[in-house]
């Protein structure tokens, strides 16, 4: 499956292959919702996972990338999914998850998460250099900066690389950071600005000359692309739609990028699906999502609640999952994952936490609270989710169901919920 990646762009100028979309999550029915998906369709798949969701520390979920690693192998074992199709891959790889921290420390943080990648089978890292840590100049790392941390992250992970016993294929590499936060912008989306061209070849070449001088040259032929902006962003409510023309200089400048390299885009999450077809057909050719699909899942939760609370009607001493309240009540307690996103009055902060396209609840899922709310939820319905409510969303039953009396397990109205927002991605990637 790796020769999915070093042939990627040759693939898609020949029109044996659209392009390729990579998961960016850590939520268990998030990815197995794309695990199947792709087992469905005959398609690989490509998993990342962001270096403050999994890292040497735990990060947020709790995992190490070998642990991270594990579970996803686990998952597709579980749903019959070939693990040789599972990719894997590090996303903003780099000192971002500790920039509050000395450039030295960060960086040091950063590389032994790049080994730790390495040693976990992680084919795909996403060396980003691009974050300013604390002691750096406050106007914005040059970057000639960038180039030289960048490269110094990729030593650390061919260290590592070389030290792994056997012939194991050495990882592809991603440069650069064209978004202002991961995860979304804070900024008003409809003034992203696209990528100049000549912005491109300058961070490229001072990329390569870094890695050449480091002594990367080998792994700078196993460049698989750099980061773009082509325009397309989202915020609390808003979504920047892909423009084709204000990008057409960078997608005709396509053709200049050396060797395998083509464009990653961030920040895809909510574009039309003809959009996703039109970048994916301009050379847009690896596409991220993440914030979408979780806030599918989301969306999903909260319309099992809907169903609890007419189910519960007529019954007896069952107690609710109140899943909603559990989560405001946690997330006003501990508000350090959204506060710095979310601005307005009261009503408009309650409403940004569960409503918000950055979904900045996807956080606090994994809090034991949240958790036990969610699996009294699963319990409550175990009875089954009637069709008619899936219809009254509009998400589609599989298999189809002829009658409102039929049901759905919880789990399978989640996986539904989850595909059909991921399924444009797999159609533009054809």
């Amino acid at each position: 499956m790796n020769d999915i990646l070093q042939h990627l762009r040759a693939d898609h100028l020949a029109g044996r292959r659209g392009g390729l979309y990579a998961v960016c999550s850590a939520r268990r029915e998030v990815l197995e919702a794309a695990i199947a998906l792709a087992r469905d369709h005959g398609e690989p798949l490509l998993v990342e996972a962001t270096a403050n969701q999994v890292n040497q520390f735990g990060g947020y979920t709790g995992m190490t990338p070998q642990a991270f690693a594990s579970s996803l192998g686990a998952m597709a074992a579980a749903l019959g999914f070939p693990r040789e199709n599972l990719l894997l891959g590090a996303d903003h790889l780099g000192p971002y998850a500790w920039r509050k921290e000395p450039a030295a420390a960060a960086m040091a943080k950063a590389s032994e998460l790049a080994r730790r990648c390495v040693e976990a089978g992680y084919h795909k890292l996403h060396l980003d250099a691009a974050f300013e840590c604390s002691d750096d100049p406050p106007q914005g790392l040059p970057l000639e900066i960038a180039a030289e941390r960048t490269a110094a992250l990729c030593q650390a992970a061919e260290t590592a690389a070389e030290r792994l016993p056997g012939r194991r294929q050495r990882p592809y590499y991603v440069i650069g950071a064209e978004v202002p936060i991961p995860g979304g912008t804070l900024e008003n989306p409809e003034e992203i600005q696209v990528t100049r061209p000549e912005d491109v070849a300058e961070f490229i070449a001072l990329a390569e000359s870094r890695f050449q001088k480091t002594g990367l040259s080998a792994a700078w032929e196993r460049l698989l692309a750099v980061i773009v902006q082509p325009g397309v962003e989202f915020g609390n409510s808003s979504v920047a739609r892909y423009v084709p023309a204000k990008a057409r200089a960078l997608s005709a400048f396509h053709r200049n990028l050396p060797g395998s390299m083509t464009y990653e885009i961030h920040s895809t999450d909510y574009q039309t699906p003809a959009s996703l077809a039109r970048m994916v057909a301009d050379h847009f050719t690896l596409l991220k999502t993440g914030p979408c699909l979780t806030n599918a899942f989301r969306e999903a939760v909260f319309a099992l609640e809907e169903a609890e609370t007419e189910s519960l009607k007529f019954r007896r001493g069952v107690v609710r999952s109140d899943i909603r309240m559990v989560l405001e009540r946690v997330m006003t307690a501990t508000p350090e994952h959204w506060r710095s996103h979310y601005h307005g009055t009261a009503d408009e902060l309650r409403h940004m936490r569960c409503a918000s396209m950055l979904d900045r609840i996807r956080y606090y899922w994994g809090h034991p609270d949240v958790e036990s709310a969610l699996a009294r939820l699963h319990a409550n319905l175990s009875r089954g989710v009637p069709a008619s409510l899936m219809t009254r969303f509009g998400v589609n039953a599989d298999p189809p169901v002829a009658d409102g009396t039929s049901s759905v397990s919880p789990g399978a109205f989640i996986r539904r919920w989850i595909q059909e927002a991921l399924q444009p991605y797999v159609d533009a990637c054809r």
